[in-house]
């Protein structure tokens, strides 16, 4: 009799806005509004959610285990109907509000909305408190020196390398192997010192941005983290079965690597972003490139990778001590890519980088474990494409992944000078992720 009344208490005190909403808002609604309604399932409004989707009915009131909302929840991730479909399975606290909810009767009030928030994120005004948390943690700069250092709540980590001021000679000459016209003309930049992630971000580090929970973030912790967009759910495994503890993270768009910047920002107090392409290509230079003869000492490229990517680091260093800057996976840069570097025609150019003024493309550095020696080079470059979303399903595609470019990645830059602002927000917010 006691057993009963607690539970009876436990399912009166379910309230909707308070215990439910924030599961629904965490865990589905990404996949199933009006822009993606997978499975021709919605669960932004209580009508949508109650007339279901290809897979029947979502919610049967007092029937939790008849309400497929609840049932592909409890399903392990991997059989065939879990959601979320890439994991991880939602946590057992919440699945358990979900089945009280519905067993109290699943009461949905019609004015409660999801997936509406108070409309979009305040970019700027996020910016700005990272910038003033940022600039706080400015007299921590170690400039000159390496690093490691553990993302704040978790035991993963990740190490950032030196990359001095300097100038250089940027794309390749005529008479180099495999030189294509994009890679011209040749022309002098001038950089300042910054650091550069030591390998690519790994799925260790990029899993939890992909999944709060995996962060042991909690919501209203930290209002500036709650209030970085992060990745909706992935509908496949993101691996492909190629590996996750120690590989490099794949398969995102150049807005989510943006936007796993501005999350590592606000987790570690320091700032992040992507390089531009001028500052790839001087860091994977390092002073020298490295000959095509030894490549394979340096490179998983398609002559030794057993068509498929590799752990990080486990090649060469260059001489600057950054792994895999060629091979493996291919790496995002900030800029929009153009066809020559004709713009940049001074005879000195500092810091240049071509803003994003539309979706594609955008510039894509380092070969991968796909590519053969000529595309492994310091100057060859790639331009992001369309096509590289070709399997997703969805309308509008998705601005999160490129389900189809299994040997895309990235890896960040931290400047020693901190920006701006302005200059923050500009590097986190490219303005043209949707198609």
């Amino acid at each position: 009799m006691i057993a009963l009344l607690f539970l009876l208490a436990n399912l009166s005190a379910q309230d909707f806005r308070r215990d439910v909403a924030p599961v629904l808002e965490a865990n589905c609604v990404g996949c199933h509004n009006a822009q993606r309604n997978y499975a021709g399932l919605r669960l932004d409004t209580s009508a949508l959610a109650r007339k279901g989707g290809l897979k029947g009915p979502a919610i049967v009131a007092g029937q939790p285990d008849k309400s497929t909302l609840l049932t592909s929840m409890e399903l392990m991730p991997g059989k065939a109907g879990a959601m979320p479909p890439g994991g991880p399975q939602v946590a057992k606290a919440s699945r358990d509000k979900v089945r009280q909810w519905i067993a109290a009767g699943a009461v949905w009030p019609d004015a409660i909305a999801l997936g509406q928030g108070n409309g979009k994120p305040d970019e700027r005004a996020i910016a700005d408190k990272l910038h003033a948390r940022i600039v706080g943690n400015a007299q921590k700069n170690l400039a000159g020196a390496p690093y490691k250092t553990t993302i704040p709540g978790t035991v993963v980590s990740f190490e950032m390398v030196p990359i001095p001021a300097g100038e250089f000679l940027m794309g390749s000459p005529v008479s180099e192997r495999g030189r294509r016209p994009d890679e011209g003309p040749l022309h002098r930049v001038k950089l300042e010192a910054f650091w550069m992630g030591k390998h690519e971000v790994a799925w260790d580090e990029y899993r939890l941005f992909m999944f709060a929970q995996m962060a042991g973030e909690t919501a209203g912790a930290d209002p500036v983290l709650d209030a970085v967009s992060r990745p909706t759910r992935p509908y496949v495994e993101m691996s492909f079965g190629m590996g996750l503890e120690g590989y490099p993270a794949i398969s995102m768009t150049q807005h989510a690597s943006n936007k796993y910047s501005q999350w590592l920002s606000a987790r570690t107090g320091h700032f992040y972003r992507l390089p531009t392409e001028a500052e790839w290509e001087y860091a994977c230079r390092a002073g020298a490139d490295i000959d095509a003869a030894t490549l394979g000492e340096y490179a998983w490229f398609a002559g030794n990778s057993n068509g498929k990517y590799e752990k990080v680091g486990t090649k060469k260093p260059n001489a600057w001590g950054l792994h895999d800057m060629l091979g493996n996976v291919m790496e995002w840069t900030l800029d929009q890519y153009a066809p020559h570097y004709s713009r940049w025609s001074q005879p000195l150019t500092p810091l240049p980088w071509l803003r994003a003024s539309k979706p594609y493309p955008h510039s894509v550095r380092g070969g991968s474990w796909n590519d053969d020696a000529v595309g492994c080079r310091c100057a060859a470059r790639v331009a992001s494409d369309a096509s590289w979303k070709m399997q997703d399903p969805q309308l509008p595609k998705s601005i999160w992944y490129h389900t189809d470019a299994q040997w895309l990645g990235f890896r960040l830059v931290r400047p020693v000078r901190v920006p701006s602002a302005a200059e923050m927000f500009a590097y986190w917010n490219n303005g043209v992720e949707k198609e």
